[in-house]
């Protein structure tokens, strides 16, 4: 297994000498560097060990000592896979949190199977399904991505405002779409409109022109799709095209990224609208201003996320003054919330001196985190559509 520390940190940031291998406190990220949504997760890993870099040059983390993080590919979609990956991490690795899974199927294997049972603190960037609002994770489960009940009520209404009164569904087979699917059902039903159908769609396939038939058939003008930019989803999307099925799209946040654009074409342009996570606030911003030059992209989705739950990792070992599994549990909701000093992107080395010195700080970081009930993300909307080529942010909610 690939071990690695993130070369790539804040140029502002002084470099502490370097301590002993021995010394390194080892973390996993894992992610789905393989699978439906293999384009975006570089980018999501690269932002993590940002923040990991951070803690460690900051020399401040536990007396200086620094962050080794471990890399693990969880597939997004084979939850065997996933939890395999994870128990490596933690029998063979050692390591004392979790920083993933991604996909919300693989989470909940995750969590079920491997970190709960050896107490291990896990922090998702991404994981979005509402299931993972109940899971019986005895403390050790977090997300900073907002749950799927919020994201399907956001587009519901935007359809709503749009004119949009009838809508196919489309999402990929697994608990992330259909989680999605009945949040964006339920929500777009209560406001009057009408889903003529939903139906799952399978990864992996060469053709989906049987399926774009079916749908085609409910005589919706407009299809959401609720699936992955670098799977079903965008072959849905692409046989709508090839056949005239549809001419306009819905994408939830699975569908966001560069790669659609790239393997379609211009024929996205003036016909997607969609919505992910993010937000305008003065984070993101500086966020934004800090990874210019860096092998992190700002825009990228869940990018801020994946900063943002290393970050509140590291912050919460100080916290409990030791990277142990069980301190690092108990203190997660206490950095990511008030009271304390309120600490912005780029700042974890300031975070890690006022912890160390007995105060408290209110982690806000790069997408405004407020970790509310069980520990996930209250969270906030980007709005985008494509047009020239581009993804083109039209406003947040």
């Amino acid at each position: 297994m690939k071990k690695l520390i993130a070369a790539t940190a804040v140029a502002a940031l002084m470099t502490a000498p370097a301590l002993a291998q021995d010394d390194a406190i080892p973390v996993g990220i894992i992610l789905g560097f393989t699978g439906p949504l293999e384009s975006i997760m570089p980018n999501m890993g690269n932002a993590a060990e940002l923040a990991f870099t951070e803690a460690s040059e900051s020399g401040q983390l536990l007396g200086g000592r620094t962050i080794e993080a471990i890399r693990a590919d969880s597939t997004c979609i084979d939850a065997a896979a996933a939890t395999a990956a994870a128990e490596r991490l933690i029998t063979s690795d050692d390591v004392v949190a979790l920083m993933g899974p991604d996909c919300s199927g693989v989470t909940t294997a995750v969590v079920n199977n491997v970190s709960v049972p050896n107490g291990v603190p896990t922090i998702s960037p991404s994981a979005t399904s509402p299931a993972l609002s109940t899971i019986e994770d005895q403390g050790l489960f977090f997300r900073t991505a907002p749950s799927d009940a919020r994201q399907g009520q956001v587009i519901a209404e935007l359809l709503d405002e749009r004119g949009v009164s009838e809508i196919a569904v489309t999402y990929t087979n697994n608990d992330y779409g259909k989680g999605l699917a009945d949040s964006f059902t339920s929500a777009f039903e209560a406001l009057g409109g009408s889903v003529l159908i939903s139906a799952a769609h399978e990864d992996g396939r060469a053709d989906y022109s049987a399926e774009v038939g079916a749908l085609s058939a409910s005589g919706a003008d407009t299809l959401a799709v609720f699936g992955y930019a670098d799977g079903g989803g965008r072959g849905i999307v692409q046989a709508s095209l090839d056949t005239g099925a549809f001419d306009q799209f819905v994408f939830g946040d699975g569908m966001f990224g560069e790669s659609i654009i790239e393997a379609i074409g211009s024929e996205l342009d003036g016909r997607v609208v969609g919505a992910v996570a993010g937000t305008d606030n003065d984070g993101a911003q500086t966020f934004a201003q800090m990874t210019e030059g860096t092998s992190v992209d700002s825009t990228g989705t869940y990018a801020g996320e994946s900063y943002d739950a290393a970050a509140l990792l590291v912050l919460a070992m100080q916290a409990a003054g030791d990277a142990t599994r069980a301190g690092i549990a108990e203190q997660v909701m206490n950095v990511a919330n008030a009271p304390g000093e309120q600490i912005g992107p780029g700042e974890i080395g300031r975070a890690l001196e006022i912890l160390a010195g007995g105060g408290d700080v209110d982690y806000v970081g790069a997408t405004g985190v407020e970790l509310i009930g069980p520990g996930e993300a209250a969270g906030s909307y980007r709005i985008f559509e494509i047009d020239n080529g581009e993804i083109v942010t039209l406003g947040f909610r």
